[in-house]
Order: C-alpha cells, then sequence, then structure tokens
C-alpha cells in the first residue's frame, strides 16, 4: 500500500501542477484576452464574476456527485475539460464564443477544484502527517510555468491560441495517464478505521458539519480576496497605478507565486514543528504587510516587494483550511464527510474570488487603487481572529491529542 500511497500522491501532484499552469495562462493574460475579443472595462468584472459564480455551481455538484461517483472519477474527467475550454477561450473571435469558454472553465474548475482537494485531503489522512502544502506548492510551480510562458506570449506578440495549444497538448495526455493512480478515500489504507458508513451519515449530520465549518469559510473567503487581488489587479495595478511597462505587469503574478511556493514547500514541516494555528496567524501577518507595501509603494519594484510578501504569507492558509475541515469533519462523520466538507468549504474559494475581485475594481473607480489594497489587508487580518479553528481537536480520551485513526502510513525511511 505504500507504493499505492506514493503513486496517488505523485499523480494527484501533476493534477495540483497541471490546474496551476491552466489558471496562469488565464489571469496573466486578462489584457490580452480583453484586447482579442474587445471586451469594455465595464464589462470586464461581468466576465471576472461569471467564472467563480460558476464555479461554485461546480463545486456544489461535486457534493452530490460524491456520494455517488469516486472524487477520482471526477478529476479525471474535469481537468480535460478545464484544458480544452482554455484552449476555446484562445481560440474564439466573438464575446459569445469567449462567454462559452468561460462559463464551462468556470464549471469544470469548480468540480476539479473540490475532488482535488478531496483526495489531497484523504492522502494526508492515510499518510498520518501533513501533506496538503505540498500539492498546493505544485500548484504553485505550476503557476510559475503558466506565468512565465504567459510572459513569453506576450514578449513575442503571440496570439493566445498559439500560447496555450502546445501546453494543452503536453498537459491533457499526461493528465489523463497520471489519473490511473489516483486514490480516494475507499481505497486508501486504514479504511477499516474510518468512522461513519457512508451517505447516510452524511446527510444525518450535515447541519453540524457546516457549523463546524463557519470559522473556516471565513478564512478561506478571506484569503482568496486576497489571492483574487494579485490575480487579477496585479498586472493592471502595476502598470496603471505604478507606471511598469505591459512587459513588466505580468511579473507581479510570477513573484506571487514564486514566493507561494517556497512558503508551502517548508510549510508543512513548519505545521509539524509548530502547529497549524502558528503557522496560520504568522501567515495572516505577513500577508497584511505585504498589502500595506503594496499600497504604499512609490514604483513597480516596491510593489513587486509587496506582492512577494503577499506569496508568503497567504500560501499557508488555503491548504491548512481544507486540511482543517476534512479532518475536523472526519472526526463527527466518517469519509463522506470529509468529502462534503471539502466541497463546501471549496465553495467559499470562489466567493472570495467573486468578492474580492469587483471589490477592488469598485474601490479604485470610485477611490483610488491604492486605498482599495487596504481592503483585503484588514480583512487577511481578521484570520489571525479564526486561527483557533486549525487547532486538532481533544479525542474522546482527553488527553489533548488526535487519535490516530490510520496506520501511521509513510513515516520513516519509507515516507515521501
Amino acid at each position: 500500500m505504500t507504493v499505492v500511497l506514493r503513486r496517488g500522491r505523485a499523480s494527484l501532484a501533476f493534477s495540483f501542477f497541471a490546474q496551476g499552469v491552466a489558471f496562469a495562462l488565464l489571469v496573466t493574460r486578462i489584457p490580452a484576452i480583453q484586447g482579442r475579443y474587445g471586451v469594455s472595462d465595464a464589462l470586464l468584472p461581468v466576465f471576472l464574476a461569471a467564472v467563480p459564480i460558476l464555479a461554485g455551481v461546480g463545486s456544489t455538484t461535486t457534493e452530490q456527485l460524491v456520494k455517488r461517483v469516486r472524487p477520482s472519477r471526477l478529476l479525471r474527467w474535469s481537468q480535460p475539460v478545464v484544458l480544452l475550454s482554455l484552449l476555446g477561450v484562445g481560440a474564439g473571435d466573438r464575446v459569445a464564443e469567449l462567454a462559452v469558454a468561460l462559463a464551462v472553465f468556470g464549471l469544470a474548475v469548480g468540480m476539479l477544484d473540490a475532488s482535488m482537494n478531496m483526495l489531497g485531503v484523504s492522502l494526508q489522512r492515510a499518510y498520518g502527517r501533513s501533506i496538503m502544502l505540498g500539492f498546493h506548492a505544485v500548484y504553485s510551480l505550476g503557476g510559475i510555468l503558466g506565468a512565465s510562458l504567459a510572459w513569453a506570449g506576450a514578449h513575442w506578440h503571440l496570439a493566445l491560441w498559439v500560447s496555450y495549444l502546445p501546453v494543452v497538448a503536453v498537459l491533457l495526455p499526461a493528465a489523463l495517464v497520471g489519473s490511473r493512480w489516483y486514490v480516494d478515500a475507499a481505497t486508501a489504507p486504514g479504511k477499516a478505521d474510518e468512522k461513519g458508513d457512508g451517505e447516510d451519515d452524511v446527510k444525518a449530520g450535515g447541519t453540524v458539519v457546516f457549523r463546524l465549518l463557519l470559522p473556516l469559510c471565513l478564512v478561506m473567503t478571506f484569503a482568496y480576496i486576497g489571492d483574487s487581488t494579485v490575480s487579477n489587479w496585479s498586472a493592471k495595478y502595476l502598470q496603471d497605478t505604478l507606471g511598469s511597462s505591459e512587459q513588466l505587469a505580468t511579473v507581479p503574478y510570477n513573484v506571487y507565486m514564486v514566493t507561494t511556493l517556497l512558503g508551502r514547500a517548508i510549510g508543512d514541516t513548519g505545521v509539524r514543528r509548530f502547529g497549524a494555528v502558528a503557522v496560520v496567524r504568522l501567515g495572516a501577518l505577513v500577508a497584511a504587510l505585504g498589502f500595506a507595501v503594496v499600497a504604499a509603494a512609490p514604483g513597480p519594484w516596491v510593489g513587486m516587494l509587496g506582492f512577494t510578501l503577499l506569496g508568503l504569507g497567504l500560501c499557508v492558509l488555503v491548504p491548512q483550511t481544507f486540511a482543517a475541515a476534512g479532518r475536523h469533519a472526519f472526526e463527527n462523520h466518517g469519509p463522506g464527510g470529509s468529502d462534503q466538507a471539502v466541497a463546501r468549504l471549496n465553495i467559499f474559494n470562489y466567493v472570495g474570488f467573486l468578492v474580492g475581485s469587483p471589490l477592488v475594481g469598485a474601490l479604485g473607480d470610485a477611490w483610488s487603487y491604492r486605498g482599495a489594497m487596504l481592503v483585503p489587508m484588514a480583512l487577511v487580518l481578521v484570520t489571525s481572529v479564526c486561527a483557533g479553528s486549525f487547532a486538532p481537536r481533544p479525542d474522546r480520551y482527553g488527553d489533548g491529542h488526535e487519535r490516530p485513526r490510520t496506520a501511521d502510513v509513510g513515516r520513516g525511511s519509507n515516507g515521501l
């Protein structure tokens, strides 16, 4: 089963990587997409808002589908749809074609994100130690590659479909091959120790699960308001507010992803040594400092320093939120409850994106984009108040430690 876990971990990591590439190629070329289709500045926020709304629908649908279909199957088929719809965004000529491609992209991304994190949470439970930050680190690595390819496309003035086609041609078949080794909760080691008996248990405890999720939902929302601010506005902020060139404006997202990668690469070690509560609180403070630097930056290079701090701070919040939600729901409702919790929590990923992008845009137009950066700064600081929700819950023996429910797979000399 150690071989099964290793293969499952590697194949899921590639799925995170492919998603990072695809998403970065989309968000870092928003100005080019706007120019290709002639989308006005007034209409652009509508398109930016439609994607997270439809992704939330996709995540809600996933919550229902996993009662009958394994998350691995949903992931296996949603990822190719995401990649093909990305190609559709770059290949169309009319606004209606862009709308269709983005709608498909949004729905498929919701299913993809939910099912990926479901598998990640169940694998972490099987390993018996923190590995979720590692998956999200690989996502960041994909984002770096995607942003770098976007920079090359902008530098060489390549058509969008020319930039997207080689990426899709490589990632799509590789993702399909890798999907053979996905590991679900039902096939992971330690299944006999898992609590609950499936769908009936999930239905009976749905309200309790949601109550447990509320503080984590706030953290997820505020973290993604911060993340969406970087994804959707960093290029425009650097170019319009700080006076950078169009080429240089593609760099902040890349810098953000590099520091996100570095933070997540060491994050699991930090969680094992200091605990999730301390890591989350520190991340919130560093992210708030990053927004303050961006807001006060006199020029593009200081602005990029702020985006660097944002990457280091925000990087730990989302993976730890998924891990905490899955752990708390599993303790009360078993593996079915864990999947349900991840799908529900994932919706607030898109709530953050939905609120963050229009909020910053509206404040920027009505006030200033510098002032708009102070709002996500304040919201990120609020997450430190909710950090206690990341602590392991005492087991029924009252010793203050989590009761190990699976074999301690992956520790020692054979660990990954």
